[in-house]
């Protein structure tokens, strides 16, 4: 049949037309059935295609939809449960072994980020990234809470392992560029007397540039018709 185009007479036409948004395997028995013809669901599916008839189905999961396995046990020997995959399962309770218990950090070990920041892991769960939270974020929100949106801690004597909270204070992100040495300031490095001052003149920077900000965002009012 590969290679010869499938004839249909007019009535055949007809009902593939009058019963296209049947689903393909019916579609086929159905057809078949009917008119004593054993024509493959592929040349049928490829029919509908080319004659742009729609099954009123778009392949999408609908949301909302409920999943025909919702609450449905995996069968025995697939999937998960297939016995290749309970070998590598990590069971509850399980002691961990391999390089995973030669690498594992008990909860409230301390280390080093690359960027000089002291942290401290505060749980096992998941994601990996959460497990581990600076110190002086921690030691802070303590004595202060959350540390509020577009936010961050600068440290004012400029070492970032003094976790002390009173050596950290809260200021908006957008004032940390007019700190670094990009901008000239190179807060981190000026002698501790000086270091107020730069930080009152990176603060007074930022309140400008939001200032100018929120005036070039304001409408320009049109001129009235004379």
């Amino acid at each position: 049949m590969k290679g010869h185009p499938i004839q249909y007479s007019a009535e055949e036409m007809a009902w593939l037309e009058a019963n296209r948004t049947l689903p393909i395997s019916e579609y086929r028995a159905e057809f078949n059935s009917a008119f004593g013809r054993d024509v493959p669901a592929a040349n049928l599916h490829a029919l509908r295609k080319r004659k742009g008839w729609k099954t009123g189905r778009t392949g999408h999961f609908a949301k909302g939809l409920e999943p025909h396995n919702k609450g449905k046990a995996c069968p025995e020997g697939v999937g998960g449960r297939h016995p290749n995959a309970r070998k590598t399962q990590f069971r509850k309770g399980q002691a961990r072994s391999g390089v995973a218990a030669k690498v594992y950090k008990p909860i409230g070990t301390e280390r080093m980020s690359k960027d000089g920041y002291l942290e401290r892991k505060i749980h096992d769960g998941m994601p990996l990234q959460s497990r581990w939270r600076a110190v002086h974020l921690i030691e802070w929100e303590a004595v202060n809470g959350p540390i509020p949106a577009g936010h961050c801690l600068k440290s004012l004597d400029g070492n970032r392992l003094n976790t002390d909270p009173s050596n950290w204070e809260l200021i908006s992100r957008g004032v940390l560029p007019h700190l670094s040495a990009r901008h000239g300031m190179k807060y981190d490095d000026a002698e501790q007397e000086v270091k107020p001052t730069i930080m009152a003149v990176a603060k007074l920077k930022h309140a400008a540039k939001e200032a100018r900000r929120r005036s070039s965002a304001q409408p320009i009012p049109t001129q009235a018709a004379e």
